[in-house]
């Protein structure tokens, strides 16, 4: 009888041992569960556009700025991001569908002819609480805006960002100096060569970030380029007050003489907690026959100011807009079909992200 009773005394330890050794696994997996995370996130968009002061047919006359280009009823992207994050480390995969995407990797692809859907695909690296090392393809740190149309409030695009860098890829460390200051150094291909390196040109670039202002710099001779291209970027804003945001952007461009340069500002202005309208006025020209505003003169220069409604319902996002560009020089036509240095457009686009 003792004997059997030892026997069972042995058993429960051996199951209560076991029991408790599952119950630590399982924990330490529901640990790993909640330092490293799987998240989808993405957009949709589509517009209307059409010329006020300018024929809406196949001339497609429209603005010399990237995206929302198209006439009448057109198609932005779909927008996929698949993130994971770990304690130290994790990646993002950002696929781009559809007419704004294919104008964003424009550079891709060049190793094959299966079209490149990729936006951005980048690994990080926390190697402390201070420095993150980035390696892969990854947006422009120039500039106000970006790719998403949901990160800018205005739909259309401005000069400066469309012909500023989209992409870069190579490695980046960013530095966290202090609460207020942040460094970026990275070493990269030639701009918005998303897949590899053709030729072993490389870019050098930088970025000094204190309170939300941002300096910005490139320099490296890029593909198809004998001189080494230089640009300086400023980007940042200020909260003037609760309702009032105040986006500044300025950037010169280099390579031996010809490039560009400009300015802009963006105030925004929220109404309710649906609606907003901003406003952005920018001043961009040439040096030399760059071929941006599409004059064919040299050091020609164009204003343009777009004015931007915004309303949210739930996730998706209307946005109705006029833009006016003028140009130093006939770079458009009119409804008669004549030259004319401006053009007028209208345009509603409709956001949803998820």
């Amino acid at each position: 009888m003792k004997k059997i009773n030892v026997a069972n005394i042995v058993k429960k330890s051996i199951f209560l041992a076991l029991a408790l050794a599952s119950a630590n696994i399982f924990a330490q997996d529901a640990d790993s569960l909640k330092t490293k995370k799987l998240s989808i996130s993405g957009s949709v968009d589509a517009y209307y556009r059409a010329n006020i002061t300018a024929p809406n047919n196949e001339m497609m006359v429209a603005p010399g700025s990237s995206f929302a280009n198209l006439p009448g009823f057109a198609l932005g992207m779909a927008n996929l991001v698949a993130s994971y994050d770990g304690e130290k480390t994790g990646f993002v995969a950002d696929l781009v569908f559809g007419p704004r995407g294919t104008d964003a990797v424009f550079a891709s692809p060049m190793y094959s002819n299966t079209g490149d859907i990729i936006n951005q695909l980048y690994m990080y690296w926390n190697l402390s609480e201070s420095v993150t090392l980035t390696f892969g393809n990854f947006n422009t740190f120039l500039g106000y805006e970006v790719i998403s149309p949901v990160a800018n409030f205005n739909y259309s695009t401005s000069y400066m960002f469309s012909y500023g860098p989209f992409s870069h890829t190579g490695v980046k460390a960013d530095f966290a100096l202090s609460d207020d200051f942040s460094l970026m150094l990275g070493v990269l291909n030639s701009t918005d060569l998303t897949e590899f390196n053709p030729d072993g040109k490389y870019t050098l670039g930088a970025q000094l970030g204190y309170k939300g202002q941002f300096l910005n710099f490139i320099y490296g001779t890029q593909t198809g380029l004998y001189e080494p291209t230089m640009q300086i970027d400023y980007t940042g804003g200020f909260d003037v007050s609760d309702t009032f945001f105040l986006g500044i952007n300025a950037t010169y461009n280099d390579t031996d003489g010809v490039g560009f340069y400009g300015a802009a500002l963006y105030p925004q202005y929220t109404l309710s907690d649906s609606f907003a309208l901003g406003l952005r006025g920018e001043y961009f020209a040439e040096n030399g026959d760059f071929g941006a505003i599409g004059t064919g003169v040299e050091d020609s220069s164009v204003m343009a100011v777009t004015l931007t409604g915004s309303y949210t319902v739930e996730d998706l996002i209307i946005k109705p807009e006029v833009r006016l560009d003028s140009t130093s020089e006939e770079a458009f036509i009119d409804n008669d079909l004549m030259p004319s240095k401006s053009l007028a457009s209208f345009l509603i686009a409709f956001v949803y992200s998820f």
